[in-house]
């Protein structure tokens, strides 16, 4: 994503390095984020998003590489020079005072004048809709309400940054989808720059500008949502991205297509090596009266609106997402044509995706 040199980047990360003794966690992050990104950092757990995130905050010695906020170089400041605000998994508000006195607590010690204060805590509590709850104590709170106040507080900081861990995983689920509606609101209504880790890549894709997929502490794409769907970088990243993920099928070229399974596929193969993984995603098997493969089932799991129908090609396990309800004891031949046009193709030694455009 290129950005416009007028602007200082909101982050920028280059060659960011963290170690512990001689245990590197960290590999050469280069990340360069703009003025009013959302930029979700995602994994699997020990991945290292959170230690990337707290490098960000100061809370981790930067073992190597810079760090800049806002244009400023920041590696070797404290988190209070950073101008950050953070939002923890953990609500971390103070029980014996009220919603407003948390909300305004850091403006208090900062020493902004009551008028000023007071008038910042109505702007954010009505922004976050809990202006009705100022007088409460957290106890008389829901999980969601807590979370609210716990990004009031940042919110009235007006900091460069915002720095979101995980801030959602205490909270049940119907709650989960309700607050990650109230972040994303909350986004488009302030234009707030924001680092946002999670492990919940659904979280991930409907939250982000851009996504960083990390895997061992490197960096495996930096895109869109769009981009990490549809053209995922290797297969780690087509796996770990999307629900159900992408299937992962054994190739090799023959003179018409591909060999997928023991079943002839016609479909391009300009530029692809003898043996390749193809890729596609559950939705884009369909029923067919003209299928490419006719299939078995071995397990069907009914959502309610759509039907997953898992079955074994190439070895692998495989699913499909087809709209309506099946039998989940049918084991009747389910026949399924592949878009083509929604196909990825993978290296079969390393991984990596083949891009032919």
């Amino acid at each position: 994503m290129a950005l416009d040199t007028a602007i200082q980047p909101a982050l920028a990360a280059n060659g960011l390095q963290k170690s512990y003794g001689e245990l590197q966690v960290l590999h050469d992050i280069e990340i360069a984020m703009a003025q009013g990104e959302f930029l979700v950092l995602v994994g699997p757990s020990g991945c290292g998003k959170s230690t990337l995130l707290n490098c960000i905050a100061g809370l981790e010695e930067i073992t190597g590489g810079q760090l800049m906020i806002g244009g400023r170089d920041v590696t070797q400041e404290p988190p209070k020079d950073r101008d950050i605000a953070m939002v923890f998994q953990s609500y971390a508000l103070y029980p014996t005072m009220s919603v407003g006195e948390n909300i305004g607590f850091g403006m208090k010690i900062r020493k902004v004048p009551k008028d000023q204060m007071d008038a910042k805590i109505k702007e954010v509590a009505t922004l976050l809709q809990i202006d009705h709850l100022l007088d409460r104590q957290p106890s008389q709170l829901s999980g969601g309400q807590r979370q609210r106040v716990a990004m009031g507080r940042a919110l009235v900081r007006d900091p460069k940054l915002f720095l979101f861990d995980e801030p959602l995983s205490n909270l049940d689920a119907k709650l989960r989808v309700e607050m990650r509606a109230e972040i994303k609101r909350l986004h488009k209504t302030t234009g707030a720059s924001i680092v946002y880790v999670t492990h919940d890549q659904i979280e991930a894709m409907t939250l982000a500008s851009r996504i960083v997929v990390l895997k061992d502490g490197y960096v495996q794409q930096i895109a869109t949502p769009a981009e990490i769907y549809d053209r995922p970088a290797n297969t780690f990243v087509a796996d770990f991205m999307g629900s159900p993920p992408m299937n992962l099928i054994p190739a090799t070229k023959t003179e018409t297509g591909l060999d997928l399974g023991g079943y002839q596929i016609g479909i391009s193969t300009d530029g692809l090596p003898e043996n390749v993984t193809l890729g596609i995603r559950p939705e884009h098997l369909t029923l067919s009266d003209s299928p490419d493969i006719v299939v078995h089932p071995t397990m069907i799991e009914n959502t309610g609106a759509e039907s997953y129908v898992q079955f074994t090609l190439g070895g692998e396990t495989v699913t499909a997402k087809l709209p309506g309800r099946m039998d989940e004891d049918s084991t009747a031949e389910v026949p399924l044509a592949i878009d083509r046009g929604r196909v990825s193709f993978f290296d079969a030694k390393t991984g990596l995706r083949i891009d032919r455009s």
